[in-house]
């Protein structure tokens, strides 16, 4: 009966149905001040009391915040109905989802990794484990995406980068990025680099990589892909016309959640 009814819902699709967006303010111990986070729930979420929902987390980019996949992707919170899921957009200001070397109040890696989920898990009605969250961004995001993902793969079972700066390496000097890291040396910079860190480690979660072919990042996306088929990890890899743009990023987070939404499948998430 529950997979008839999420079915259904698939099939009525989001004009039907209304999500609900919240903001929310959240105390982090991580970042030692309030922070804001978008949170977007089914419509079901409120008529079936019972059930419990995957979780994806959607990351913003560089000089963005917490509100801009609501704000700029008309049809975002629509999502949340479609694949019956429930959306997280936190807030990670310009700093690269790592923990801050010279800044203690930006532990941005703890907070999104931990700290958040185990908040989310506590209000909502989550289900849980790893199986079934996943998360994702574009561009500062996309990398951030992964970074936490492959860093932390016994919190996220998937992830997914659109136009992610995926190598470091030919971006340290810009971005704020050498100053976060508090290193210059290449090491460092490699610890920090999801190019280096999936060459470094052992990859088992599913993995979903976007952009467009005139992107300025588009050359560390295509050197991301043939690392990851050197390695054997399997992945999704998408190549499409667009650039560096929200009109890009509103095409692709469907092709993200979509993905997510396929491995919550298979691993058991749908509505219960």
């Amino acid at each position: 009966m529950r997979n008839i009814l999420f079915f259904l819902m698939l099939l009525i699709g989001p004009s039907c149905m209304a999500s609900r967006v919240d903001t929310l303010a959240i105390q982090s111990k991580a970042l030692n001040n309030i922070t804001k986070c978008v949170v977007i729930v089914p419509d079901s979420y409120e008529r079936y009391k019972d059930s419990v929902f995957p979780v994806v987390f959607v990351l913003h980019g560089y000089t963005g915040d917490y509100s801009n996949w609501v704000k700029k992707v008309s049809d975002f919170k629509d999502y949340a109905d479609q694949f019956q899921m429930i959306l997280v957009c936190p807030d990670g200001k310009n700093s690269w989802y790592f923990d801050s070397k010279a800044d203690a109040g930006g532990n941005y890696e703890t907070y999104i990794s931990g700290e958040l989920p185990a908040y989310i898990d506590n209000h909502f009605r989550t289900k849980p484990g790893k199986d079934f969250r996943s998360i994702c961004g574009l561009s500062m995001g996309g990398h951030g995406a992964l970074y936490l993902a492959f860093r932390h793969q016994d919190v996220f079972g998937a992830a997914g980068s659109m136009s992610g700066v995926l190598d470091l390496m030919p971006f340290k000097n810009k971005y704020n990025i050498e100053s976060i890291i508090g290193d210059t040396s290449v090491a460092a910079m490699e610890q920090h680099s999801d190019l280096q860190i999936a060459a470094n480690n052992r990859i088992s979660i599913p993995v979903i990589i976007d952009c467009g072919i005139d992107d300025p990042f588009i050359g560390v996306n295509r050197a991301m892909h043939a690392k990851l088929i050197e390695l054997k990890i399997p992945h999704d890899y998408i190549e499409r016309f667009g650039g560096h743009t929200w009109k890009y990023w509103g095409n692709a987070i469907g092709y993200q959640l979509m993905f997510f939404r396929k491995r919550f499948d298979v691993m058991g998430g749908g509505i219960k």
